[in-house]
């Protein structure tokens, strides 16, 4: 008996030394805490009472908040209020207003495309129309952030819109009932030719799969048996929305991505489920280094399983998973819960150090060597981690998804680059249609393969785009001018397009200009042979 009480008190004493000692440390952490917001409390109360001047103590906490979180990692933010409706309709994948893009020309509120299926669009309003009044108010000279103050509301409320349209003699009036209006996240999706279809996706939000696998089934009837998928620019967004993605074009029991945390619950896998429609369709994803989080789980699962072909130039680099966290007065921040990790074990993150500034700029004083790239010998000399494909090549961690093909980006020249920043093209292509949009509408009306071959920027045109960038006193430079000629008369067909038919009439014109994407078109061959298909 003595022996055995012995043994039961010394487990006793044992069990209850290690729960003692656990919430004692849980006691000490959280009176450190309170330590912390205590001594942050006196410092804002002490602040606000004997500051020389009036403290505006919201300000202060915001910036607190802000620094706190830079200190942690770059992507750990504070949204404030003001900006989370926003934040919440890019993610959601709508809004609730009239349907129209919009620009803000020569002080004018003009239409720049209605959106397909929003009001605005089902009561005939057009690409170049210009709005003058809102309700009872003069919409002339209306700033930009004022605009959807004015034309945004509950669905099933009504705007009073009166509109410019100079084939017209007079105002026209239209009453809009508000509506859901979709955020499209899927640019646009057309064959390139009889064999290659082509996708573009903007970002990874709620909708952006269902877009996706809308857009490949359209393709599918049309004909594609090989994609291009473009993930340039993108910055990402739902990760479930990259999986999904991902899912379409491998077999089953692949892993696509999988996160690691420092608390369990953020430790997640995800794998093919095998019910993807396209997993034999030759495949060749465009990338550049605007392309990060979600953008790189995609391309990064394709690389990984070889496959298909990653082109383009280096990724952004960005693998830390952030969570949304509400807070009581309609803010928000975005708290790093985890990292995520390729099929193959890379973390893409790059180092980010103490100057988080320095980090963002990185991306763009990249040196990168052009061309094949399959054995990624690029990066045979750097000290990052190697990893290795499903078909044996080896692949590098710890800085981006790196392309099997590099292409580096044409850069326009200055003098182009100042047409496209002021808006030059987009005011060209709004005066031509001011004069001329009812019969051009009349003649290409449903005919978008004959705008393409037919319509043709004459030079009378591009003296009126020059006399237009002259106005904005933007200084002719003759030898750059030349040099841009093919793109300058491309972006002024598009603009003119795309208020006809919308991206479908704009990103064909320029991707012939495009020099990433003309090289993807002829690169399936090693695509195919990379995932096996021949």
């Amino acid at each position: 008996m003595r022996k055995r009480f012995s043994l039961y008190t010394l487990i006793a004493v044992t069990i209850a030394s290690i729960l003692f000692g656990a919430v004692l440390q849980t006691v000490i952490s959280e009176d450190n805490i309170y330590q912390q917001v205590r001594k942050f409390s006196e410092i804002l109360s002490n602040a606000q009472k004997n500051y020389v001047d009036n403290v505006d103590t919201e300000q202060l906490v915001e910036s607190a908040i802000n620094g706190m979180l830079e200190t942690l990692d770059p992507h750990s933010i504070y949204i404030p209020a003001k900006q989370m409706q926003k934040v919440t309709e890019d993610f959601q994948g709508s809004f609730e207003g009239i349907g129209i893009e919009f620009d803000i020309i020569n002080d004018t509120l003009t239409v720049i495309s209605p959106i397909p299926g929003g009001p605005s669009e089902a009561l005939g309003i057009q690409a170049g129309d210009k709005i003058i009044k809102i309700d009872t108010s003069n919409a002339i000279g209306i700033k930009r952030d004022d605009v959807p103050k004015k034309l945004r509301g509950k669905k099933g409320t009504k705007v009073k819109v009166e509109i410019l349209r100079l084939e017209e003699s007079k105002l026209l009036e239209y009453e809009i009932i508000r509506d859901k209006i979709p955020i499209y996240t899927v640019d646009v999706a057309f064959m390139v030719n009889s064999e290659i279809g082509y996708i573009s996706v903007n970002r990874f939000a709620a909708t952006t799969y269902e877009e996706f696998a809308q857009a490949l089934t359209t393709l599918k009837e049309a004909g594609m048996k090989k994609l291009i998928l473009d993930l340039r620019n993108n910055p990402g967004g739902y990760l479930d929305q990259a999986f999904q993605m991902a899912d379409e074009f491998l077999p089953a029991g692949k892993k696509i991505v999988y996160t690691k945390g420092r608390q369990p619950q953020f430790n997640e896998e995800y794998s093919s489920d095998g019910k993807g429609k396209f997993q034999t369709i030759p495949l060749v994803v465009l990338v550049n280094q605007g392309s990060a989080s979600a953008s790189e789980i995609v391309s990064g699962a394709v690389q990984d399983w070889d496959r298909g072909l990653i082109v383009g130039e280096t990724t952004f680099g960005k693998g830390l998973v952030q969570r949304q966290f509400p807070l009581p007065d309609g803010s928000a921040f975005r708290l790093t819960t985890a990292r995520y990790y390729t099929p193959s074990g890379r973390l893409i993150q790059r180092p980010y150090g103490s100057d988080h500034t320095a980090y963002r700029k990185e991306v763009a004083v990249r040196e990168e060597s052009e061309g094949e790239n399959l054995e990624h010998s690029n990066e045979a000399d750097s000290t990052k981690p190697k990893f290795t494909t499903a078909g044996g090549r080896t692949v590098f961690g710890g800085g981006g998804i790196t392309p099997d093909f590099v292409i580096k980006a044409e850069k326009l020249q200055k003098y182009t680059a100042q047409l496209r920043g002021r808006s030059v093209f987009l005011e060209f292509a709004n005066r031509y249609m001011d004069r001329n949009g009812t019969s051009i509408r009349a003649k290409y009306e449903k005919k978008l393969e004959v705008y393409f071959k037919e319509f043709t920027i004459t030079q009378e045109m591009v003296d009126e785009l020059l006399g237009i960038a002259k106005t904005k006193n933007i200084e002719m430079n003759e030898s750059e001018f030349q040099k841009d000629i093919s793109y300058i008369k491309a972006s002024m067909k598009s603009q003119i397009g795309r208020m006809m038919f919308g991206n479908q009439g704009w990103y064909p014109i320029l991707l012939n200009e495009d020099n990433q994407f003309l090289k993807s078109k002829t690169l399936f061959p090693e695509a195919e042979k990379l995932a096996h298909f021949r």
